[in-house]
């Protein structure tokens, strides 16, 4: 009866950790998003991710920006069959999307209101937060159409490379304002979720 009731409570105590997990991993912060983190501009990007001119054939006018989630890089299309080629951090699972829109506003140093449905998932975060090196949109963002999605910065740049934002594509700071000076609104920026053949 003792060898019973011992493997009862460690069933009892097995289920309740079980049951506990999902509430434990709900609440765990996202960490990709680290309001008031200060971003490490000295961080050294891995080869893969740093910017850097490569041929790339498209139909694409120059001046197009091509985002290739499966890859983790945007494109900035240039004349000659060549594009400047930036690491991105993308979606996590669950939360790429595809799509044609274009850059419909550029903010430096935006200012963050996290959208509802951000703040249901990660209730730890602001409900705003005022533009600046804390803030995880970093030093630039460009609108993606009527979307609540952009490209943007990152207080975060050990997280190129990755699948961690909630859809928005982020770049490391000296990056993102690199492409902020290149590109006008209205820029077209075609998303895609798999590499072309």
């Amino acid at each position: 009866m003792t060898d019973f009731r011992r493997l009862t409570g460690i069933f009892m105590a097995a289920m309740g950790l079980v049951l506990s997990t999902p509430q434990a991993f709900a609440q765990q912060p996202d960490r990709g998003d680290e309001p008031g983190l200060i971003a490490d501009d000295g961080y050294q990007l891995e080869p893969e991710w740093q910017k850097q001119v490569v041929y790339f054939r498209t139909t694409e006018a120059p001046g197009t920006i091509i985002v290739s989630t499966a890859e983790r890089h945007l494109y900035l299309v240039q004349p000659g069959g060549r594009a400047i080629r930036y690491g991105i951090g993308v979606g996590r699972d669950g939360f790429q999307w595809q799509g044609l829109v274009t850059i419909t506003n550029k903010k430096e140093w935006p200012d963050w209101t996290p959208p509802p449905e951000m703040i249901q998932r990660q209730p730890y975060l602001p409900r705003f937060m005022a533009g600046g090196p804390g803030n995880p949109l970093g030093a630039r963002a460009m609108y993606l159409g009527t979307t609540v999605y952009r490209i943007h910065g990152t207080n975060r740049p050990d997280t190129i490379g990755t699948k961690v934002s909630s859809g928005c594509f982020r770049l490391v700071n000296n990056d993102v304002a690199d492409l902020y000076d290149r590109v006008p609104v209205g820029t077209k920026v075609v998303i895609r979720q798999k590499p072309e053949l």
